[in-house]
Parts: structure tokens; C-alpha cells; sequence
């Protein structure tokens, strides 16, 4: 039983924290920018869903999953706020980073609202967090599928952004592929250090990262 309860601990320990639901918007930490690597997400999910991001003509790499405010520890989540949700059109304006406006809505609806913002400040500070990332050239235009340690991925990303540290980005994986870079930022998008609890990265040796089609 001893044994069975350290276990339960340290699984307890490496999970995400989540605060409760509902939280005041404005009351958070810090920014993880969450960016998909949409070729692994198409060749599982978005492809058989018909997801525009996943046409060959779009040549998506590293999309932008969501701009998400955190906390040291932990991260609140449709938190309330007086802000008026997003029109269909500034969602729509999203779909060129984001995949689709769908992916905007949620978002928003999720993260966004806690972030103290209107829907439009926040759409405009989430791009202006993407576009102050550079996407590493090889993964722009992956030109076949390959199998890679998760660490190189992210020299990959601290080679074509001096100012990012290895503390402060993260590459995650899911179901033997990469998944997410995930950087951390101050709420004025600079770089920083990220939490404990968000630092987890992918230690695997062989992940597969699909061609960009």
C-alpha cells in the first residue's frame, strides 16, 4: 500500500494543475504559447474531421494552438469576465495561425476570457506572441516524415530564437509523436522562465514528425 500511494503521489506531482473553473479574469502570471505541430494533429484527428489547416495547399507546420495566461503554479480557465465574446468574423481572422475560426472560438472561450482583455485585444496580443517566435526553417517545409529526439526540436527553436532559454520552452509529445512547443512569456510577450509544473519535456528518442503536405 505504501508503495501504491508514493506512486499515486508522483503521478499527482507530474500532472498539470488546474485551479477551479470560473476564476476572476485578469488574475494570472504569466503567458505559454501553445504551438501545434499540425502535420501529427492532421495525420490523427484533423484529416478525418476535413480541417481546412490539413490541406496540402495551406503547407501548415507549426500553428498556433492557443495563447494560454498561467499561473507560477497551476492555470485558471473560463474565467469570468465583463468582456463580450468575439464576432464570427474576428475568430475568422484567426484561421491563417490558427487552423480555423472553431480553434479561435475555444480558445477565447477557455484561456481568452482570462486574460483580462476584449476579444479583440487578446486575438491581436495572441498573434503578436506567435509572430515574435521564429519557427525553425527545417520545420517550415518538412519535406518527408522523420523520426528525431524531442531535444532537437527545441535546439532547433533555441537556435532560431537567441532570446528563448532552455528553461523557458518546453516540447511535449502524444501518442509517439511531436506534439507542442510550448514558451513561456511575460504578460508584455518577452520570453521568461517557465513553471515547474509546465516544465515537462518529451524525453523520447525516436518521435515521429509527419512532412508538411
Amino acid at each position: 500500500m505504501r508503495v501504491l500511494a508514493i506512486c499515486a503521489l508522483g503521478l499527482a506531482l507530474a500532472a498539470p494543475i488546474a485551479r477551479a473553473e470560473g476564476e476572476r479574469a485578469g488574475d494570472f502570471d504569466y503567458y505559454v504559447l501553445a504551438l501545434s505541430w499540425s502535420p501529427g494533429w492532421c495525420a490523427t484527428d484533423g484529416a478525418g474531421r476535413g480541417a481546412a489547416q490539413c490541406d496540402p495547399a495551406n503547407d501548415a507546420s507549426f500553428v498556433l494552438h492557443g495563447l494560454w495566461p498561467q499561473d507560477e503554479a497551476g492555470y485558471p480557465s473560463y474565467c469570468r469576465t465583463t468582456a463580450r465574446d468575439p464576432s464570427r468574423a474576428q475568430s475568422a481572422a484567426m484561421e491563417d495561425i490558427m487552423g480555423s475560426d472553431g480553434a479561435a472560438w475555444y480558445q477565447w472561450k477557455k484561456h481568452g476570457r482570462c486574460a483580462g482583455l476584449s476579444a479583440a485585444e487578446y486575438y491581436a496580443t495572441a498573434r503578436a506572441a506567435y509572430e515574435s517566435i521564429e519557427i525553425p526553417q527545417v520545420f517550415k517545409a518538412l519535406p518527408k516524415d522523420v523520426r528525431l529526439p524531442a531535444k532537437v526540436v527545441e535546439e532547433a527553436f533555441l537556435e532560431a530564437n537567441p532570446g528563448l532559454t532552455r528553461d523557458g520552452i518546453t516540447i511535449t509529445c502524444a501518442e509517439g509523436r511531436i506534439q507542442e512547443a510550448r514558451i513561456c512569456l511575460t504578460r508584455d510577450l518577452t520570453p521568461r522562465k517557465c513553471g515547474a509544473d509546465v516544465i515537462r519535456d518529451c524525453t523520447m528518442t525516436n518521435a515521429l514528425m509527419e512532412r508538411v503536405r
